[in-house]
């Protein structure tokens, strides 16, 4: 059996949370995961699924794993970037990374910081957060190892003790 990707690995009910923050902050989103909900049959028509409240369309679009590998990026950024950064600040925090409430900036070039900086800065993420702060790690693991030298190497190190 496959490892489930950093979303999947999420609880459902906090992916759904994840997805109706989503398509409320972008309302664009309702239409493409209601036409996703319908192009898949099932008996669903664009005009129900239109009027269901976001928190409903949210739970069955999660239900049915209507979110792509490209909405599942989207959503965890969402998640530690908007939504909840207080543990990307920290971890930009501690490695030495200039950010702005836990956005980087355009211009930095990654590697973003050292793999000692990146090695404290993991350390203490966990520390502080604890599965959240280990889940987080994982995201940046999977999605943008390059960027931080060593993470791969300080997760395997956690797994081990």
């Amino acid at each position: 059996m496959s490892t489930p990707s950093p979303y999947r690995s999420l609880p459902v009910a906090r992916r759904a949370a994840i997805v109706t923050q989503a398509m409320k902050l972008h309302r664009e989103l309702r239409n493409l995961y209601a036409q996703r909900l319908v192009a898949r049959g099932g008996g669903f028509r664009a005009v129900t699924v239109q009027s269901w409240p976001v928190d409903r369309l949210a739970r069955e679009v999660v239900r049915l794993n209507a979110e792509t590998v490209q909405d599942e990026l989207d959503l965890l950024h969402l998640l530690y970037v908007e939504l909840e950064p207080a543990i990307q600040m920290a971890f930009l925090d501690t490695a030495g990374v200039p950010h702005e409430q836990g956005k980087i900036a355009e211009t930095v070039e990654p590697p973003f910081a050292d793999a000692a900086a990146v090695a404290r800065a993991a350390k203490a993420v966990r520390e502080h957060y604890g599965d959240d702060g280990r889940h987080y790690l994982t995201t940046i693991a999977t999605y943008n190892l390059a960027s931080w030298p060593g993470l791969d190497l300080v997760l395997a190190e956690m797994d081990r003790t």
